[in-house]
C-alpha cells in the first residue's frame, strides 16, 4: 500500500498515531508549519511537576508529518521539560527506523512543535 519507502513503525504510526487529537485544558501549545509542503502541526501540553504528564497533537499533513508527530508524543510523554526540548528530528527519525530523504523535514515539524510548547509553557508559567 505504502511501498517499502516507509518502514513498519511508520506504517503504524500513521495507521494507528498515538495521542492524536485536543488535549483539554492544555497548560501550553506549541505550533510549526512547513509553507513549502502546507504541512502544519500543534502539540498540546499537560505538565505537572515539570513531567509532561500529557501530550496531543494535530496534524495536517502527508504520511511522514503524521507517523513523526505520533512518535514526537510518543518519545516527549513522561519526560521533564528539560529532556523534552533535547528531543531532535534525528532522534525522531531514527525511533522511525528512518525516513525516505524527501520526508525527512517532517520531523522537523515534530521537534520544532514541541520545543515551541515547551517554550510557550515557560512564557505562561514565567519559568524562564
Amino acid at each position: 500500500m505504502f511501498g517499502e519507502e516507509y518502514s513498519d513503525k511508520v506504517i503504524d504510526h500513521f495507521m494507528s498515531p498515538r495521542n492524536s487529537g485536543i488535549l483539554p485544558d492544555p497548560d501550553a501549545e506549541g505550533m510549526c508549519g512547513d509553507p513549502n509542503c502546507g504541512d502544519s502541526l500543534t502539540i498540546y501540553l499537560s505538565v505537572k511537576d515539570n513531567i509532561i504528564e500529557d501530550i496531543s497533537f494535530l496534524v495536517y499533513g502527508c504520511v511522514a508529518a503524521i507517523a513523526t508527530s505520533s512518535m514526537t508524543t510518543e518519545l516527549a510523554k513522561g519526560k521533564t521539560l528539560e529532556e523534552a526540548a533535547k528531543i531532535t528530528d534525528k532522534d525522531i527519525t531514527q525511533a522511525l527506523d528512518g525516513l525516505p530523504e524527501n520526508k525527512l523535514h517532517c520531523s522537523a515539524l515534530g521537534a520544532e512543535a514541541l520545543k515551541d510548547a515547551i517554550n510557550n509553557y515557560y512564557v505562561r508559567y514565567r519559568l524562564k
